[in-house]
């Protein structure tokens, strides 16, 4: 039986939040993450990392209401496209001091990119910078887990 895009299986099981106060402001910066992958996950198949940043004006460092139903309504055309294809897999969202990421690794840019392209078509445009670079590692992912007290 052939598996189409739809009957992907999801590569993350299980997600979790953390919350770090910064020092200086004593305004938290709130992450959801990727805990638990499905067994098989193979994360060397995702080796390029693409974040997505979205930058905001708050007087609490969070996202207004509308501002961030926008971002959740973005993260949810991405989804399908950019997910559950099977292209790549979302791995750390963060949120505070005026500023939104999305961490994700991808087979490659090139295809995160034609998804994200195709996902985000006749939509208004988001007001979001891209950045990609290799990380076949997951070192940032890592990075962020080694902090993370469970």
């Amino acid at each position: 039986m052939l598996c189409s895009a739809s009957a992907m299986p999801e590569e993350v099981i299980s997600w979790a939040t953390a919350v770090s106060k910064q020092e200086g402001t004593g305004r938290e910066i709130v992450f959801r993450y990727a805990k638990d992958f499905r067994e098989g996950f193979q994360r060397s198949a995702f080796p390029d990392r693409v974040i997505l940043v979205w930058k905001y004006k708050s007087e609490s460092g969070m996202p207004l209401p509308t501002e961030r139903e926008a971002m959740d309504r973005m993260e949810d055309l991405l989804e399908p496209l950019v997910e559950k294809s099977g292209t790549s897999v979302l791995a750390l969202v963060s949120t505070g001091e005026n500023l939104r990421e999305w961490i994700f690794y991808a087979k490659t840019e090139q295809e995160f990119l034609a998804a994200l392209n195709k996902a985000l078509t006749g939509q208004p445009r988001f007001p979001i910078e891209i950045h990609a670079g290799r990380d076949s590692q997951w070192s940032s992912y890592e990075r962020f887990r080694k902090g993370v007290r469970e």
